[in-house]
């Protein structure tokens, strides 16, 4: 039996369809509501429309996998952190994963894309993968653009704020304090955004797992909520490490590093937020005021002085931090972070906007109210 879920958001669309439910069931809990994800018939499903077809096949898995080693000339890179071997077959581009054991097949000017897997887990979370960047190729093209920033969306009016920063500048924090305190979480790394109208920037989330630090889970008080989970057979999103889970169901909250120094974090599914944490989501909003935070420990919480303008780095694009380079010709060209004339005008917009600096710091009462002193006066 084929099974479907079909996902929305603005002006795209795509369906995930699978020879076994555990890949759409996937895909519907993982886009929930921010994508408006919803089980529909195959029948339903016409050539006509964008699709991602991954099944659970072993000899399907084989035949792309021999076609792209059968001597044709190939690309080896870097793709959600798996390496990945792409070669062409006339207009289709094949790619293959033997860490994952699952081989592509893209039809771009289809909108098509066939997924052969040898183990459904592994199947599942690139199907995902391909049916969100199945979404931002096709908002790429309608004039979308992909910043690398957190969002939160005051509930009355759609009024979103964002929040721009490297790492550990506290984006993930600002966007999980705010929506503690009267706002909704639209993103906590980046999201996409289209300038209409006259003058407004239209923002939509781009639905991803949330690495949220021990620490700053032990201060929200969520730490308890999160070992219950786990002692009662729960899971968080499977990219999360062994040892996080480790000290969750320990109760140890200091921080993890691996040997790059980079934190090892919690992996919160996007519907684990209103389920197990009470943070409600949302579906979009419009841009309203910008955010700089930076966190430093031992500071006093407040309002600080100077703030920057926005730039090419704040654009989730080949250029910066995408894990997700776009192998497979979803956007036709179109850069990762939008086509330049778009982030022009999206930047433009925003420099309109109120722009707040904030310090924040591990005392977490004292910043949640300067932010919610912040956000209040946009």
């Amino acid at each position: 039996m084929i099974t479907a879920t079909r996902l929305e958001a603005a002006t795209a669309a795509v369906t995930v369809l699978s020879n076994r439910p555990e890949v759409t069931d996937w895909a519907q809990r993982y886009f929930g509501s921010w994508w408006n994800a919803t089980d529909v018939g195959a029948d339903t499903v016409s050539d006509a429309d964008h699709a991602v077809i991954a099944d659970v096949k072993l000899a399907a898995y084989e035949e792309i996998t021999s076609l792209v080693h059968d001597g044709r000339p190939t690309e080896e890179v870097s793709y959600a952190k798996h390496s990945l071997l792409v070669a062409r077959d006339g207009d289709d581009i094949m790619a293959a994963s033997l860490e994952e054991e699952v081989a592509y097949r893209s039809t771009p000017s289809a909108g098509r894309l066939v997924l052969a897997g040898a183990d459904v887990q592994p199947l599942a979370l690139a199907a995902s993968r391909l049916a969100r960047e199945s979404i931002r190729g096709q908002l790429l093209r309608d004039g979308w653009a992909v910043l690398h920033s957190s969002a939160v969306v005051r509930p009355d009016d759609g009024a979103t704020l964002l929040t721009f920063g490297g790492k550990g500048a506290g984006k993930t924090t600002t966007a999980v304090l705010l929506a503690s305190n009267g706002w909704q979480l639209l993103a906590n790394d980046r999201v996409l955004v289209r300038p209409t109208g006259e003058r407004d920037v239209e923002v939509v989330p781009w639905p991803s797992a949330a690495a949220v630090g021990l620490g700053l889970l032990h201060s929200l008080g969520w730490d308890a909520t999160a070992r219950e989970h786990l002692e009662a057979g729960g899971s968080f999103h499977p990219t999360q490490h062994e040892s996080v889970t480790e000290a969750l169901l320990a109760g140890e909250h200091a921080p993890l590093w691996n040997g790059v120094k980079q934190e090892r974090k919690v992996q919160v599914f996007p519907d684990q937020f209103p389920d197990l944490f009470d943070l409600p989501l949302s579906t979009g909003g419009r841009a309203a005021g910008l955010l700089f935070p930076q966190v430093d420990a031992d500071s006093t919480p407040d309002v600080s002085y100077g703030t920057r303008t926005l730039g090419e780095g704040d654009f989730m694009s080949g250029a910066t931090e995408d894990r997700y380079p776009d192998v497979f010709g979803l956007a036709r060209g179109v850069d990762g972070g939008g086509r330049e004339s778009a982030r022009a005008e999206v930047v433009s917009r925003l420099a309109e906007l109120p722009h707040r600096a904030v310090r924040l710091s591990h005392d977490i009462p004292a910043s949640a109210a300067v932010l919610c002193k912040v956000a209040d006066s946009i």
